[in-house]
């Protein structure tokens, strides 16, 4: 492909793309992957160039742009080279017509952008979200040590205890510590909250919104594979894929529950008051993922972020059922917004007299509210609220 022709590759994935988050369709990952499989013209560095050429695209627009070409004239506004591009030759795009539509920039739609400034994240706080995230790995304590792990790369540690960091697009599936079960990829923050929950040996966790279980393996390895684990969760297709992980992890006791939406308590009745602690991994916008999923901004709405805050506050009294007196509560979510975080937290206080907010070292974070905010400025990880509440004995 010539370097135009990627230009209009890029323009026709974003107009996939843009559609799709108005719609609710396929993500864009998943949108990129399939139309490449019906072009077999395009080589490796074609692949490679049309993708960073979109995702690129993606990032420098705010609000959804009214069209792929709006999106890459928005990078071709800096861009001499890029925009010399839009020439009219062969596959490529159309000369740049005076007065056409440009797309907006910012990190976030208007009213996106406002919640998250009311949260505290506003300037380069915010801007980091739209950065490029590394890629970061969990060591496996039942089969590896962080301190004598070998990997075909240098991998730098990170805050967490079991944490290592490496690129963006690192190949480690490839690897033989990967295959037998050494290594994880999981970002830095979401190990630091597995870690807040302080698993031990021996107990009794739930795994309330286990999805493919990447938290799951985690508190496995905190148990020391010892114990009874429980991971639930309302997607049958995201919580078979538990079981193989699993099994390359080297953990045996996990016992995977398919919930049914609204009706959660009544597969988990027979814990009710004796689970030592749960991890309320709850479903959230996803703010703190931006930096691998860009295009999730131009896909959340007021609405959604209410019937998320709805499904948390719910999934919290939940578990708040589940736990025997002293029992731990530990509620994640993958926002920054107040929300989904500081606010729900406290929330969930009010309602429940006695409760505790448990004390938070992670060595990274800072205090919001009852709980800690880890941020990809601040902390260089996804961005993630976490709270640990303690059940009155």
């Amino acid at each position: 492909m010539t370097p135009a022709a990627r230009v209009q590759a890029a323009i026709e994935i974003l107009d996939l793309v843009i559609a799709a988050a108005r719609s609710n369709g396929a993500p864009a990952d998943r949108i990129i992957a399939d139309w490449f499989r019906t072009r077999r013209f395009a080589g490796s560095k074609d692949r490679r160039a049309v993708r960073e050429l979109a995702y690129a695209a993606i990032r420098a627009c705010g609000p959804v742009p009214p069209s792929g070409r709006a999106a890459l004239l928005r990078l071709a506004e800096n861009d001499p080279n890029l925009a010399a591009l839009f020439d009219g030759q062969g596959h490529g795009p159309a000369p740049i017509r005076d007065g056409e539509p440009v797309a907006v920039g910012g990190v976030a739609p208007a009213w996106l952008e406002a919640a998250l400034a009311e949260s505290g994240i506003a300037g380069d706080a915010a801007l980091a979200l739209l950065d490029r995230a590394p890629l970061d790995l969990r060591v496996n304590t039942l089969k590896a040590d962080r301190a004598t792990l070998e990997l075909p790369e240098t991998a730098v540690p990170t805050v967490a205890p079991t944490g290592l960091r490496l690129p963006h697009g690192t190949n480690v599936e490839s690897w033989e510590a990967y295959q037998s079960g050494q290594i994880e990829v999981q970002d830095t923050g979401s190990q630091l909250a597995c870690a807040a929950l302080a698993a031990q040996p021996g107990e009794l966790v739930v795994d309330l919104c286990a999805g493919a279980g990447g938290k799951t393996l985690a508190l496995a390895a905190e148990m020391a594979d010892r114990g009874r684990l429980i991971a639930s969760d309302t997607d049958r297709a995201r919580l078979s894929r538990l079981e193989p992980r699993a099994v390359r992890a080297g953990v045996s006791i996990i016992e995977t529950r398919l919930l049914d939406t609204g009706r959660e308590g009544a597969a988990l009745a027979d814990l009710a008051g004796s689970v030592d602690a749960v991890l309320v991994d709850a479903p959230c916008s996803g703010t703190g993922t931006w930096r691998r999923n860009p295009e999730a901004r131009w896909r959340l709405t007021p609405d959604q972020l209410a019937r998320y805050a709805a499904i948390q506050a719910r999934l919290l009294d939940l578990a708040a059922t589940l736990l025997r007196p002293g029992g731990r509560l530990g509620f994640v979510t993958c926002s920054l917004l107040d929300a989904e975080g500081a606010g729900q937290a406290a929330a969930f206080l009010a309602r429940h007299p006695g409760w505790q907010a448990l004390p938070l070292a992670l060595g990274a974070g800072e205090p919001r509210g009852p709980g800690l905010r880890l941020s990809p400025h601040g902390d260089g990880t996804d961005g993630f609220f976490i709270a640990c509440f303690a059940k009155p004995c």
